[in-house]
């Protein structure tokens, strides 16, 4: 019997996980910290196309958890975010159902119409 997941993970999982592929592409790069990556590099380790993997990526920068100069991806976060990254990472290994389930179930269309209310910056 799993363990259900925590209220803190299932928080950060609602806040910036939309999908398993973004899950996955985010411990990728946290599992290589000392490379970069490019949108190609990570749709080949994902078996995903280079357009989703790039909109993956730049979804992953814009909440804080890469960095990325010239379309090339490093991981790198705040410690608050890194720290629950870990948690979510040493939780995944255990969960991986019960995480993919909460993903899956997540209503994606709610974040973007809140994203669509975003304030920018340069406006």
């Amino acid at each position: 019997m799993s363990e259900e997941v925590p209220a803190v993970l299932r928080a950060f999982i609602a806040r910036y996980i939309d999908s398993v592929a973004q899950l996955e592409a985010l411990l990728l790069l946290r599992g290589n910290m000392r490379e970069t990556w490019s949108a190609a590099s990570v749709a080949k380790r994902l078996y995903t196309s280079e357009t989703e993997a790039a909109a993956i990526l730049a979804r992953l920068c814009s909440d804080g958890l890469l960095a990325c100069a010239n379309e090339v991806y490093r991981y790198d976060c705040v410690p608050d975010l890194a720290a629950m990254v870990d948690r979510l990472a040493e939780a995944y290994a255990r969960q991986l159902i019960p995480i993919t389930n909460l993903i899956h179930a997540k209503p994606r269309r709610i974040r973007e119409f809140a994203d669509a209310f975003k304030l920018k910056k340069d406006t």
